[in-house]
């Protein structure tokens, strides 16, 4: 995997979407890591130290894999910058026909039908005595 700079990751991350428009897909993922391991994460913790976190992000589209570091304070503008890739490259998603349209559209096509009329009960009294 190659870790990018974050400038560099979202412009080979363009290029993963637009390879997949036609077929294909890109898969992100976003984890937070500290980048030590746990060791060391013990050790700064009884030394009273403070961890800085940082958000892994890694991307695929099952041939290239690209991954990039950002840090809390980048980590605004970088997503913002996210998102105007993502924008650009929605139009390569197919609208997904949602099950609540399939059965309107089942309910138009049938022909409605009248309700069916009960059929009236007499009620008649036994007119027989107890004893």
């Amino acid at each position: 995997m190659v870790v990018l700079q974050t400038d560099r990751f979202l412009s080979e991350l363009t290029s993963m979407y637009e390879r997949s428009t036609e077929k294909g897909s890109v898969w992100l993922t976003m984890k937070r890591s500290s980048l030590k391991n746990k060791a060391q994460l013990q050790k700064m913790e009884k030394k009273g130290q403070e961890v800085e976190y940082r958000c892994i992000v890694r991307a695929s589209d099952g041939k290239k894999s690209i991954s990039t570091s950002v840090s809390l304070k980048d980590y605004a503008k970088f997503q913002a910058s996210y998102a105007t890739v993502l924008k650009a490259h929605m139009h390569a998603l197919k609208k997904r026909e949602r099950k609540d349209r399939k059965k309107a559209a089942e309910a138009e096509k049938l022909p409605e039908t009248e309700p069916k009329k009960q059929k009236k009960t007499s009620s008649k009294k036994s007119s027989g005595s107890k004893s």
